[in-house]
């Protein structure tokens, strides 16, 4: 097991600690001052610091690398939130291999997506965005080594209280469960030359491939969701130097013909031909 690995199973089973300290306490009285359950939640984020740096630090020429050109995995007019083009790390993390990764979101049109809203409504319907259901495509002739489609697709966190619950208390939660109940219903592909692509919140059920499969750059792979730890429908795309997201480090993109799109940047990903053979 690599050391960032170890780091985050150590990060979530502290926390599963604390949580355990906490009640234990509340139902037992035990007799000892309650801050001291706070110690294992400390020691938790003192190994999650540490494991976001190795994440990130440049000490093999594999995370030095040049950006990977690869094909966008969309067509039509998206845009970008959460991209490298305007800082690293993208997320600001480097943990789960998301130093470069981006999230897109489907802008048919504009005003076509439901804005954010401050109180009302606090959530919606996932086929109220136009994200959702779209086709998302291998971005190279690849190898599937990972694949995910079971968990649900719920409803979306586009208000503020709807927000503050996401980021509060849902993504600590799906953090303690671990990295699969982050990405949601997922994709890992293996580019070759020791770069994987992942793909997360994609829609339940929507898979059309398998562990194992070979697929070429621009076939459908799955259908864009609103799984895992996500605000509205969108996808989350980044490369890896790995395939377990919670042992590698983030790879630099580019994509053919679009380069990195900063956030807000609205683009136009054309239609891809997928070569057979």
């Amino acid at each position: 097991m690599s050391a960032r690995k170890l780091g985050m199973v150590a990060f979530r089973g502290l926390q599963l600690v604390f949580i355990a300290l906490v009640v234990a306490h509340i139902c037992f009285d035990w007799g000892y001052h309650v801050l001291w359950n706070c110690l294992p939640l400390v020691l938790a984020y003192a190994v999650v610091t540490v494991a976001n740096r190795w994440g990130g630090a440049p000490d093999s020429p594999r995370a030095a690398r040049e950006p990977v050109e690869v094909d966008p995995p969309v067509t039509g007019r998206w845009s970008a939130l959460n991209s490298p083009a305007d800082r690293t790390p993208s997320h600001g993390v480097h943990a789960h291999g998301q130093t470069y990764a981006i999230d897109i979101l489907a802008e048919p049109e504009p005003g076509a997506r439901p804005a954010f809203r401050w109180l009302w409504p606090l959530i919606r319907r996932p086929q109220d965005f136009p994200a959702f259901g779209a086709p998302i495509l291998a971005v190279a002739d690849a190898t599937v080594v990972r694949a995910e489609d079971r968990q649900r697709d719920h409803l979306s966190r586009t208000s503020l209280p709807g927000l503050l619950y996401l980021m509060l208390i849902e993504a600590s939660v799906r953090e303690m469960s671990g990295t699969r109940r982050l990405l949601g219903n997922h994709l890992v592909l293996d580019l070759g030359d020791g770069t994987y692509a992942a793909y997360a919140h994609l829609q339940r059920g929507s898979l059309t491939v398998r562990e194992g499969d070979r697929v070429h750059a621009g076939q459908p792979l799955a259908r864009c969701g609103n799984s895992g730890n996500s605000s509205e429908p969108h996808l989350h795309f980044q490369l890896m130097d790995g395939p377990d997201p919670d042992a590698a480090r983030g790879v630099p993109f580019t994509w053919r013909g679009i380069g990195v799109p900063r956030n807000g940047e609205i683009f136009e990903a054309p239609p891809t031909t997928v070569a057979l053979g």
